[in-house]
């Protein structure tokens, strides 16, 4: 009797490293039910498109990528395209309406059977697109206890609350310590459609390490929507200082970087730990998004310049060498000419190694949306280019007062530009993808990806530093 080959399926994964756990964790639900996992899209019954509804340039690659994923319908194996993720969970009806392309949208709720909605949809059925809620309204659960069940030998983490298959072979990996959002923030929409905040628990952050450790992963991302906030909702808001040294110290591990800092949740304990624990990362990820007090109370978020250089002294004074990153919004509704003078003056003594530079943009559904004192988007833009001409400069002077430092570098890429002689990597102050990287020079092709290794600064490239290795 012949058997009918396995289905097959691609995930194409857009936005941040909170959506490439989603993605892992479906792909182990996926590959667990028997589907094939594949990375040519071509190659796919079904591409599943896991989503970013952030701000409008995500929108937009999101659309894009599933508008380009459909044309694969008519020239080769694909039979349909899904769309998950943010996007889909924070539109749903109004997107399918919008993008008839796509065979089915789906919300977070169709994850824990995303086989099943698959095999359905592959047979012909056309789901009901995902209706929107405003999931602050649900009442957030504790997390339920997850026992995993992982040898070493097992590529895929399985437990009660779902499973986890790595989409991706690099060295580095992203554990997830949370879900949603408790702040109101005027100008963000991620706690609608994500929830409130609710902490996994540490037995469960910790199997998943272990896991990952075995997996070949040398460096864990610590991400969530607010990781200052983690463990408050099981009744101990200091969790994440414990659970630190307990994550560094697990074989395999040789470091930790912890994601998205909200500063005015930032304590001193915490600092400390992050500063200090050895294998954990100095680096802050402070989301300041502005410096002027006027502007930042109407963001409905809390500080100022001087509190938040006050809390970068205390940074620095546990550990010079921090890695500081950080966001910005320009442009405001009400954002004066004083208020955009208050935040390039911290910008500048603030001396962090990274700010990305966002406009401000309507979200829908937002507080900020029905905001007076809107600026037209030339002055937006007229905005953040003086803003971006400002930190790429302030940036380029941090890296290159880095020269002579001593760093320890993980490993990502061999010969990154078709070159032999250097390898790519991070060091502790980079994190993944958005902080630039590190060269070492690597003349006797020794390195491998995965290695960490001992170098010191001897030039810079904007933020990218190049470095020599050292002896061991």
């Amino acid at each position: 009797m012949t058997t009918s080959p396995p289905l097959s399926v691609a995930l194409l994964t857009l936005g941040c490293a909170r959506n490439d756990v989603d993605s892992e964790e479906l792909a182990g639900r996926l590959a667990a039910d028997g589907f094939q996992l594949v990375d040519d899209p071509e190659a796919a019954d079904t591409v599943v498109v896991n989503t970013c509804g952030f701000v409008d340039a995500a929108k937009k690659d999101s659309i894009d990528t599933l508008l380009a994923a459909s044309d694969l319908k008519e020239t080769g194996r694909t039979r349909a395209v899904v769309a998950v993720g943010c996007l889909a969970e924070r539109y749903g009806e109004g997107l399918a309406a919008e993008l008839p392309e796509a065979d089915a949208v789906l919300g977070f709720d169709d994850y824990d059977d995303i086989a099943g909605r698959l095999r359905s949809i592959l047979a012909g059925d056309r789901p009901h697109p995902h209706t929107p809620k405003d999931r602050r309204l649900l009442l957030p659960i504790s997390p339920a206890e997850r026992s995993s069940e992982v040898s070493s030998g097992s590529t895929s983490l399985q437990g009660v609350s779902g499973v986890r298959t790595r989409l991706d072979s690099g060295p580095m990996a992203p554990l997830k310590l949370a879900n949603g959002c408790d702040r109101r923030c005027t100008f963000c929409a991620i706690p609608m459609f994500r929830g409130s905040f609710v902490s996994r628990r540490t037995s469960e952050v910790l199997d998943e390490a272990r896991w990952l450790a075995t997996q070949g992963v040398r460096e864990l991302f610590l991400v969530s929507e607010n990781n200052t906030s983690y463990g408050k909702d099981l009744g101990d808001i200091r969790l994440l200082e414990t659970l630190l040294p307990e994550v560094a110290a697990i074989d395999g591990i040789e470091r930790v970087r912890v994601s998205y800092l909200q500063p005015a949740e930032t304590r001193p304990g915490l600092i400390e730990a992050i500063a200090t624990t050895p294998g954990v990362a100095p680096y802050f990820d402070l989301s300041f998004q502005h410096a002027s007090n006027p502007v930042l109370r109407r963001m409905r978020r809390f500080g100022d310049a001087e509190s938040f250089l006050g809390l970068l002294d205390q940074v620095r004074a546990n550990a010079p060498a921090a890695g500081v990153r950080s966001n910005v919004i320009v442009g405001f509704p009400g954002e004066t000419d004083e208020d955009l003078q208050v935040l390039t003056d911290f910008l500048v003594a603030a001396r962090m190694d990274v700010t990305g530079v966002f406009g401000y943009s309507d979200e829908d559904g937002t507080e900020a949306e029905g905001f007076d004192g809107k600026l037209d988007e030339d002055e937006i833009r007229a905005r953040v280019e003086h803003v971006t001409d400002v930190v790429t400069a302030v940036n380029a002077e941090r890296a290159e007062a880095r020269i002579g430092e001593e760093v320890v570098v993980l490993v990502e890429d061999l010969q990154p530009d078709g070159e032999p002689g250097h390898v790519e990597g991070r060091a502790a102050h980079q994190g993944p993808e958005v902080d630039g990287a590190t060269y070492v020079v690597d003349t006797a092709g020794s390195l491998r990806v995965g290695d960490l290794v001992r170098a010191r600064v001897v030039a810079s490239d904007g933020v990218d530093l190049i470095a020599e290795a050292m002896e061991d």
